[in-house]
């Protein structure tokens, strides 16, 4: 059997972990989300590093909600320089400043992404964000989460400040594939499998709000002929100047 299709088995083993393990998680952050979007807010989502890319994913997406917004400082990206992202995620107050200016409030839910949940910024934004009253979703590996302490002064870990927490079932450290002859791993699978459960967690609740009577407004894809119109009509509703 090739590496390749070795890989993608495990990965399909942790997939199906998570199918078997987080069905009610994901329904009970659905429920979360539906409610902020039926009383006027926004469901959030941020990461820093390469968690980003989950909360990319649901942003302005072909099938995905005009109700996301999506927390993403360039500063805690990892195009500008290697290591930035990495240091500024163990700053104070940062946080802090990034909900005032995106103006979360009590109506919000936000998903924050941290595989590992005990950097600063990640916890202080949970932190902040309950203080304001907003629902707070975390994804985040319990195998490495509960195997580290916290940098945060509280000493508390992103799934300890949640509502809900969704387990990407990532091991500790991530890279967790082994290859003969390397003693390092590679394969890291949390954002493979937290793409996965953002989507599902999105479906699920675009399902609630059409149940509950509502038309939510579902980007369809660019490529798509005839899609711009309406497409623009969601940016015009949904992406003027904050709410």
């Amino acid at each position: 059997m090739t590496i390749a299709k070795q890989y993608l088995q495990y990965v399909a083993e942790i997939l199906q972990k998570t199918i078997d393990t987080q069905e009610e998680a994901l329904e009970q952050a659905a429920e979360l989300v539906c409610q902020s979007c039926l009383n006027g807010g926004r469901f959030y989502v941020f990461g820093s590093g390469h968690s980003h890319m989950i909360a990319e994913e649901l942003y302005i997406r072909a099938g995905g909600l005009a109700y996301v917004k999506a927390i993403l400082p360039p500063e805690l990206m990892l195009h500008e320089m290697p290591n930035k992202s990495t240091w500024l995620e163990r700053l104070g107050g940062y946080a802090e400043a990034m909900l005032k200016l995106h103006k979360v409030d009590e109506k919000d839910t936000i998903m924050i992404i941290s595989n590992s949940g005990r950097n600063i910024v990640p916890v202080e934004m949970a932190l902040e964000a309950r203080k304001i009253g907003a629902k707070v979703i975390a994804m985040t590996s319990m195998q490495h989460s509960a195997q580290t302490s916290s940098r945060h002064a509280s000493g508390k870990k992103l799934y300890e400040l949640a509502d809900v927490v969704l387990d990407n079932g990532a091991k500790k450290g991530d890279a967790s594939f082994f290859i003969e002859g390397l003693d390092t791993p590679t394969g890291p699978t949390s954002d493979t499998i937290g793409i996965a459960m953002a989507q599902a967690l999105v479906a699920s609740a675009i399902d609630k709000l059409v149940k509950c009577g509502h038309q939510p407004p579902v980007f369809k894809s660019s490529n798509v002929d005839g899609a711009d119109d309406y497409n623009n009509e969601l940016f015009d509703t949904y992406y003027g100047y904050w709410k």
